[in-house]
């Protein structure tokens, strides 16, 4: 968290400062400056230019400048934005619940006075001059079945670790692909390249419509699945203890009963 649903969140709540011209760059943290780049490049490159466009790839947040520059704003698991004094979102799991000016790792000023703002307490997402787009995956949002069959369902490695690389398909997070699976009776250890096309079918109509139901109520942490997923939990369709692992790096909840 955040995940693609949150990013895309963000992205419309960015979509004001289209139009607005950067006065000022505060970039007070440098491990917050991805790349190797110093403040003063950022200042240099993005101060004096105009907002063009906020676009979102996956958990990317884009905000193209009339410099010609782009600026990727990352949230890593904690970040809030926060524009013109206000979040679009109240609550990130896993995060603080408190809003403390003192974790603001980033910020633009606009001519006119308003704010744009990175407020991210564990500093586990960055700021990036001109980012590499095209090593991104297929959008979680937009990815198609062919998309999916060619770029995620191949070899392997388990159908979950597929699901979190965001070279193959960007925006999907830990909860988003605990979900879909749950939903969907897949198996999060099972080898990617072992589902059959009903299968593949079933997995991409669940991660669409999780997606789309996500981002409807306000975030990832809004799944059937989700109020079950700590110790002892029990599978909300089946009333079973959930299995937990570790599955592509990350926690993993599922049911052993109806995820084959």
């Amino acid at each position: 968290m955040p995940e693609g649903v949150e990013i895309e969140i963000y992205r419309r709540q960015a979509e004001p400062v289209v139009g607005r011209l950067v006065a000022a760059v505060d970039a007070p943290d440098d491990w917050f400056l991805k790349g190797g780049v110093t403040a003063e490049e950022v200042a240099d490159a993005v101060g004096g230019a105009t907002v063009t466009a906020a676009r979102r790839r996956g958990k990317l947040l884009v905000l193209d400048l009339s410099s010609g520059h782009r600026l990727g704003l990352r949230f890593g698991m904690t970040g809030r934005l926060i524009v013109d004094d206000e979040s679009a979102i109240g609550y990130l799991e896993y995060s603080s619940q408190r809003n403390d000016p003192a974790w603001d790792r980033f910020g633009l000023t606009f001519d006119d006075g308003s704010r744009l703002v990175i407020r991210d307490p564990r500093r586990l997402g960055g700021v990036e001059l001109d980012p590499e787009e095209e090593r991104l995956g297929a959008d979680v949002f937009t990815i198609t079945p062919a998309q999916l069959d060619d770029r995620v369902l191949v070899g392997s490695v388990a159908i979950k670790a597929r699901l979190l690389d965001q070279s193959r398909i960007a925006g999907v997070g830990n909860l988003i692909a605990d979900e879909t699976l749950w939903r969907a009776g897949l198996d999060p250890a099972r080898p990617a390249d072992s589902l059959d096309r009903n299968d593949k079918r079933r997995l991409h109509r669940h991660l669409r419509a999780v997606v789309d139901e996500f981002l409807a109520n306000g975030g990832s942490h809004t799944g059937r699945l989700q109020e079950s997923r700590v110790r002892g939990g029990q599978c909300p369709r089946d009333g079973i203890e959930l299995d937990r692992r570790t599955i592509g790096g990350r926690t993993t909840y599922s049911c052993s009963r109806h995820q084959r």
